[in-house]
């Protein structure tokens, strides 16, 4: 009930009343974010008792934190406690190389001397704890964020310092061949969703030192570990300043997945076409990396963020550097063909219909004219229509379990498109053009596609209206679009525009590997040698004469 009764009538509630809901609603919804944040002020005290009730109070209703306390070397004097998250730590680091070590281990290795309090952190650090990471802190926020993030932190009575011990063992998904990504050559692993594996696959492919990965917080709720990976002397340090400082400015509550990072940091949020790239290929951030490019990694997720992005890389594949640079060149020539007709094909046809049916020969326009006689539609009815319906079966096949939406879309799309044709409400040439149009866009990268199937339905309703002059003056508004846009400070369109000569060798065509001398210089900001120059091979000179 709001307000009161009076005079038979209920009174709304007043500006006082409207105002403390509103700051109860504010206080409920940053509750979460401010506890977090007053933890940073909150450090150790010395007492073991004090500190169990601090932290216990902090996870209170934790039911999966276990808190187990025990004495040190046999001796009732030291006390210890042990704080992890069950389900999170690894149990056999646990018992063997923490409790085992320090309860029972540690007695027999020093046998007849007596550790006093004092002592009792500094001796466990050097010779108590068996595990491979080890670090100290009295922060209480880092106590918090070390035990819900899967390591186990061990408080010794009498000091306020606590020891975090990486044992983190969870559950995760193995390493397995990328999905979104397939390869017929080339390596076959993908990320998968525990950041320090990402990292250790990307570390694999590039044992430099110079190959550098910084750590970042994001999230006030969720505090998801975030790192970013760029290889000094090769990365630009405007550019990595710059990464840093996007990701810095972000403040929000949570952050479950790279998207929500990538929408945070894009220059243009309302194109159409993205300005930040995401792979779940290892091999592929690799070599994103030695072209000076920088990587955001976000633990949760296989996908991994880079920028800048050019435009051009929407139609490549890992897979073109793997095979002969002819063969590659000439599938290159295919994809960007698909492209093309993936984005205009539905128009070009309305068009030519609708206002230029003499463009086409005299056999096609006749066959074209006997199959749309019983057809009660307009062209655009049509094709709009077969869009809609191909978007509706793809998205079918996607959300669907693996067999049934193979099924589903593969079986629907012929039902669909056959009885629509023996119905009279589509013509067979609709039917061709929509399914070719469809099939096209499997041909490149997924984050393209999607864009270029949104501007296909506007593309449409120009030529609808106005014919080829619309579909041109559509295709001018997308070039220039694409002129203005910017990934970090890069133009989206380069090498092309601006023209780079020395880079457009892996554009359209790839060059041979040998004729590859310098990295980008729109992204790195001047020629950067990548190799030497006379690596192309040539016959021996003394050759045996026969």
């Amino acid at each position: 009930m709001f307000g009161s009764r009076k005079s038979g009538r209920f009174r709304a509630p007043g500006k006082d009343s409207k105002r403390k809901q509103d700051d109860l609603l504010n206080d409920r919804s940053t509750a979460g974010a401010t506890h977090m944040e007053s933890l940073e002020n909150l450090l150790l005290s010395r007492d073991l008792e004090s500190n169990l009730k601090q932290l216990k109070t902090i996870l209170n209703k934790c039911s999966d934190v276990i808190y187990r306390e025990f004495v040190f070397a046999q001796n009732e004097q030291l006390r210890l406690a042990l704080i992890y998250t069950d389900g999170l730590a690894d149990k056999a680091q646990v018992s063997d190389q923490i409790m085992r070590a320090l309860a029972l281990e540690v007695p027999m290795a020093v046998p007849g001397r007596v550790i006093t309090k004092a002592q009792a952190l500094e001796f466990i650090k050097q010779r108590g704890l068996c595990i491979h990471q080890i670090k100290e802190t009295n922060k209480v926020s880092d106590v918090v964020h070390a035990i819900l993030s899967g390591d186990t932190v061990l408080l010794v009575d009498g000091h306020d310092t606590a020891i975090v011990n990486g044992a983190r063992g969870w559950e995760s998904r193995s390493i397995t061949d990328p999905e979104a990504e397939p390869t017929v050559r080339g390596p076959r692993e993908s990320f998968v969703e525990s950041l320090r594996v990402n990292t250790s696959l990307l570390r694999r492919r590039i044992k430099n030192p110079n190959l550098k990965i910084e750590a970042f917080r994001l999230g006030r709720v969720t505090n998801t570990d975030v790192a970013i990976a760029y290889i000094e002397g090769i990365a630009s340090d405007k550019l990595v300043a710059e990464v840093k400082n996007r990701l810095q400015r972000i403040k929000v509550d949570a952050v479950l997945e790279s998207g929500y990072i990538e929408e945070l940091i894009e220059e243009e949020s309302w194109s159409p076409f993205p300005t930040v790239n995401h792979t779940e290929k290892p091999d592929r951030v690799a070599a994103m990396l030695l072209e000076g490019r920088v990587a955001i990694f976000v633990d949760g997720t296989p996908f991994v963020l880079t920028v800048p992005s050019l435009f051009i890389e929407y139609l490549h594949a890992s897979e073109d550097y793997y095979e002969r640079f002819l063969f590659t060149s000439a599938v290159r020539i295919i994809r960007f063909l698909a492209a093309f007709i993936s984005l205009i094909l539905p128009s070009l046809y309305i068009a030519i219909v609708s206002f230029h049916p003499e463009l086409l020969p005299t056999s096609l326009l006749l066959s074209i004219a006997a199959q749309r006689e019983m057809v009660p539609y307009p062209a655009f009815v049509e094709v709009f229509f077969m869009e809609v319906t191909f978007e509706v079966l793809r998205e079918a096949g996607i959300r669907l379990p693996r067999p049934i939406g193979q099924a589903v879309s593969i079986v629907g799309a012929l039902v669909i498109g056959e009885a629509a044709v023996r119905a009279g409400l589509i013509a067979a040439a609709t039917v061709i053009v929509v399914a070719f149009t469809g099939i096209s866009s499997f041909t490149f990268h997924y984050s393209a596609s999607i864009s270029f199937r949104l501007l296909r339905f506007t593309l449409m309703v120009f030529s609808g209206t106005l014919g080829l002059f619309g579909l041109t003056s559509g295709l001018a508004i997308i070039g220039v679009h694409l002129c203005t846009l910017r990934s970090f400070g890069v133009p989206y369109l380069s090498p092309v525009v601006p023209t780079a000569g020395a880079d457009l060798k892996d554009v359209v065509f790839r060059a041979p590997w040998w004729a590859m001398f310098t990295n980008p210089r729109a992204i790195v900001g001047y020629y950067q040698e990548r190799q030497k120059y006379g690596l192309k091979p040539a016959p021996p000179d003394n050759r045996q004469k026969t």
